[in-house]
């Protein structure tokens, strides 16, 4: 099948979208699908997570370095739509940068990582318009907000929440809350599915996010065969 391709992206840094890209990557693996990470964002995030990762125990989804491809990155992804699956691109930081504006041209789904703060909601905005401004183009393309570091019982969090319903894109029904789990398994080039049973609520976080996507792409919880 050919490729649905996600792409991770927001304006603001340390948002989480090399968390999610990387989460998201070894669900789908362990789902049965062929999954692949490409690290669009200079910084190459994505990169040294997988690297961290032990020779006897690789991270379960290969990652690809993009970034130099700039303006020209969706020509890259299109190079590798018949050999995978599921395609998620870790973009930078910037909604000004060309590499989200040529990913979200072969994008099958904008996924929009946000912290429950109002500074980060004023911030998410430039990549709010890029995405309406793609989808001149790419008519088919879809976008998700998820609501990542939450600390859901502080009155900001739900405050913030609140007002997301109206900010222009689809908001998850799932929301990823603030666990050391997380940076646990970027400090071992894992997933939070390789940690002890302590990081089992992020593990349900994960996987609820992975049902919504598939669930926005049309396709089955599990691959199947």
């Amino acid at each position: 099948m050919t490729a649905k391709v996600v792409v991770v992206c927001n304006q603001k840094g340390g948002s989480g979208k090399t968390t999610v890209s990387m989460q998201l990557a070894g669900a789908f693996h362990r789902r049965g699908y062929r999954s692949l990470v490409i690290d669009a964002d200079p910084q190459n995030t994505a990169t040294r997570w997988a690297a961290s990762a032990s020779d006897e125990k690789p991270f379960p989804a290969p990652v690809i370095g993009l970034s130099a491809a700039g303006g020209k990155v969706h020509r890259e992804v299109a190079k590798f739509i018949d050999n995978y699956d599921v395609i998620l691109v870790d973009c930078p930081p910037a909604a000004d940068s060309l590499i989200p504006q040529s990913a979200l041209l072969v994008a099958d789904l904008a996924l929009v990582p946000l912290l429950p703060s109002p500074l980060d909601l004023w911030a998410s905005v430039g990549i709010r318009e890029v995405i309406d401004q793609v989808s001149n183009i790419n008519q088919s393309l879809q976008s998700l907000l998820v609501v990542n570091q939450c600390q859901p019982n502080t009155k900001l969090a739900k405050e913030v929440v609140e007002i997301l319903s109206d900010f222009g894109i689809p908001l998850s029904s799932v929301v990823l809350r603030q666990r050391t789990a997380y940076r646990q398994a970027a400090i071992f080039g894992q997933t939070v599915h390789d940690l002890d049973s302590a990081a089992k609520p992020a593990v349900a976080e994960v996987e609820e996010l992975t049902d919504e996507v598939c669930r926005v792409l049309n396709l089955p919880a599990r691959k199947i065969t």
